[in-house]
């Protein structure tokens, strides 16, 4: 894991991500938006899904054999939200997280409230670039989820003006909800005002174009992940 006392000389070389397919990687696309929109250099290495053999070669590179890994010279940060704290603690200058405590704390709340929850909605309802804009059903436990990011986005783009969820900077809250923003698009889930004006602010960005458009031409199919 990366350590706040690491000496300046520990950065050696170019910062690489590793990443897997951007058609489904929902947690690779986090780290690598926030990386791309406040243009932190990084070399991306993307190793598709090895879903016959287990994932087994991405031990090559990960402790959890998950993606996505962050390597900055001997440091290596795995976990998309951990890997993003380590660069706003390394770019502070990058804004990643509001300057004021108050927004700060909100925004890190939500961030870890899409960490570690809404579990129904990415099951029932995963990331994927290429999918046809179509209705899926979905049952009450998703509709929850979709409510309560509904109401997530809502409070926060009225306190703070947007077009992002805390403002005129891209943080990583925002990141945390990308894959959100293409879930809710694909499969119809929210005809909530404020959704659709955060997502035409989003694919707005030159960062997302260019993740969908790669993702878009991946030969990779993943069968699990096709609802």
């Amino acid at each position: 894991m990366a350590q706040c006392n690491e000496p300046k000389d520990a950065y050696a070389g170019a910062v690489k991500l590793y990443i897997g397919n951007k058609n489904y990687s929902s947690w690779s696309f986090r780290p690598w938006m926030a990386l791309s929109v406040h243009e932190i250099p990084f070399e991306e290495v993307l190793r598709p899904f090895d879903v016959e053999n287990d994932f087994a070669d991405f031990f090559e590179f990960s402790p959890t054999g998950k993606v996505p890994v962050l390597e900055d010279g001997a440091i290596k940060v795995w976990e998309s939200l951990a890997i993003m704290e380590y660069v706003a603690e390394r770019s502070p200058e990058k804004g990643l997280w509001p300057k004021d405590p108050a927004r700060r704390a909100w925004a890190r709340s939500v961030a870890h409230e899409m960490h570690a929850g809404f579990l129904a909605l990415r099951g029932a309802c995963p990331m994927n670039m290429r999918r046809r804009v179509e209705a899926l059903a979905v049952d009450d436990a998703v509709r929850k989820d979709v409510r309560r990011i509904e109401a997530i986005w809502t409070e926060t783009l009225k306190a703070s003006g947007g077009p992002y969820l805390f403002g005129e900077t891209y943080t990583i809250a925002d990141a945390m909800y990308a894959p959100v923003v293409n879930r809710f698009e694909i499969y119809q889930l929210s005809k909530a005002p404020a959704v659709g004006r955060y997502t035409a602010a989003v694919k707005a960005l030159k960062a997302w174009k260019a993740w969908e458009e790669a993702g878009r031409k991946e030969p990779w199919v993943v069968d699990i992940d096709e609802a």
